[in-house]
Formats: structure tokens, sequence, C-alpha cells
């Protein structure tokens, strides 16, 4: 008789998609509102099961070892998969309208796969999506003419910056880098060429604070009022810009600190929800919006 395959145990998957996510088995615990110890008995359970060590010692914390790192990407999967397959069986018959806002950096990538999970779950709620910048998003949100937005908020830190009544949250912080095709040098003797969004940009005026800060002589060298003309600009070499690694181009890479190039800081991830936006739908986009980021979010702050 063959045996059975063995079935991993959804909770513990998912708490290990938790902990790789948020910084370990202490962080898990609080978010799920257990003990430490009872998340490792998971994580060893689990080790149990697949047969295979899957973390190892890193200094104070842990990290996965290859197994682990194999398993973390189809746990991210199957949890995906399960709460998708769920909110079908359960939300087919909500109904109703959000109003929804991105930056830019979010539109080409991340943008079709989270509206089209959203709309497989919920096929009778009609979304209207708008791509801006942070400023006009935001004002979207008080305005009432939005019910959310994903917006960047001050560089540097500082609360999230809601207005008019309307509920921000953080959902990370992400470094502000120089960014610019392979092998670009900056010479240190002529002005460094910038390719910069049209004004007014909080990352393009940043930067350039920042290099008058340092005396550093600079020239603008193209301009473009969207982000995919500029990642086209910056890939053609025309000159570095300002920006995060959310939703980088794979032609482009972050300059690392050799360049002699001033440090940037880094600037939160906000979610932002006007205060009159309280129907099922947007509760649900609210929730998706927040767990679908998250993967990408650590990603994109650890580089």
């Amino acid at each position: 008789m063959a045996l059975l395959p063995t079935n991993l145990d959804m909770d513990v998957l998912r708490a290990l998609v938790i902990a790789m996510e948020h910084g370990g088995f202490a962080r898990a615990a609080e978010r799920l509102g257990r003990t430490q110890s009872a998340i490792s008995l998971q994580m060893k359970k689990l080790e149990e099961q697949v047969g295979q060590p899957l973390f190892r010692k890193a200094g104070r914390t842990v990290a996965l070892t290859d197994a682990g790192d194999l398993l973390l990407g189809y746990a991210r999967r199957i949890v995906t998969l399960n709460d998708e397959a769920l909110s079908a069986a359960r939300g087919r018959a909500m109904d109703g309208a959000v109003r929804v806002g991105f930056p830019q950096d979010l539109a080409e990538r991340w943008l079709p796969s989270v509206l089209g999970s959203f709309h497989r779950a919920h096929p009778r709620i009609h979304v209207e999506a708008q791509v801006g910048r942070g400023r006009e998003l935001r004002e979207r949100v008080a305005q009432g003419a939005l019910d959310l937005a994903l917006a960047f908020g001050k560089i540097g830190g500082g609360p999230p910056a809601a207005a008019s009544g309307a509920a921000a949250a953080t959902l990370a912080h992400l470094p502000v880098a120089w960014v610019a095709a392979g092998g670009f040098h900056a010479d240190p003797e002529t002005p460094l060429p910038l390719a910069l969004l049209d004004a007014p940009c909080m990352f393009r005026q940043h930067g350039i604070d920042r290099l008058d800060g340092d005396r550093r002589p600079w020239r603008i060298t193209f301009t473009s009022p969207s982000l995919s003309g500029l990642w086209a600009a910056v890939a053609a070499g025309l000159g570095v810009t300002i920006r995060t690694p959310l939703g980088l181009p794979d032609t482009l890479a972050i300059l690392d600190p050799g360049h002699g190039l001033p440090a940037l800081g880094s600037v939160p991830l906000e979610l932002h929800r006007a205060p009159s936006a309280a129907t099922p739908a947007v509760d649900r986009l609210h929730e998706i919006l927040g767990n679908s980021l998250g993967t990408l979010l650590t990603e994109a702050a650890a580089l």
C-alpha cells in the first residue's frame, strides 16, 4: 500500500512566513498572539515533517538554510492561495465599489497582481484605481475622492502624514538611494548628471538639497512626468536619479557608498484611509493591500 503524503500544517506555514517577513520568532509571536516558545515548537514540528534542518544560527537570531529558503517560497504561495480561496468562497456575494490610489512605483509590477487577486475573490466589486504622487493621493483621500491610498510619507520619518481626519498607518521604512544604469561611475571632477521627475517631487528636492549641502556640483540632464520615462532615461545612461528600491527595474542598480554621493536616509510608505470609507468592500481591500505588500516591502527595505 502506498504511503499517504505528508500534509503540511497551514498554521505552521503561516507562522513561518510571518516570522521571516517580520524579523524572527518573537515578532511572529506578537503578531499571532502566541508565545515565542510556541512558535519555536511549530518550527521544530515543520523541520520534522520536512526531514531537513530549516534554520541556522545567525548571531542572536536565526536564518534560513537552503532547504528553509526553498520551503519559504512554497509557503508564501500556499498561504496566499489558501487566503484567496477562502475570500472567493466567502466574498463572491460582496458587492459595492472602492476607489484606491497608488504611487507610480507600484503600478507596473505589483498593482496588476494584487488587483487581479482581489477581482477573482470579489468579482462584483467595482475597483477604480488611480496612480499619482504622494501629496495628490493624500489630498484625494482627505477630500473623499479616494477611499484608500498608498503613498510615500516624509523623508526622514515622522508620524504618518494623514490629513483632515483620515487614518494612516506606516507599512515600512524604505531606503532612499541613488539609482543608475549598470557600470555608472560618478566623476567628482564634473557636475553630477541628474535624471528627475518633474517638480514638485519630494525625492527630486531631497536629492538636490543633499548635494548642495555637500557642495557637490550637479546638473539636470533629463526630466519626465512619468516614472516609466524616468527609468528609461536612467537605463540609457542620461543620468542618476533618486528613488527607493520599490519597483526598481532589473536594468538599474543602487549606487554603493563608494561613489562618494551623500546618504539619503529613508522614507515611510503609508496606507491612508478616508474617514467616510467604512464599507465591507473597502475593509477587504484595505486588508489585502496590507497583507500582500509584506514580502515586497521586506525585500525592498533590506536593499
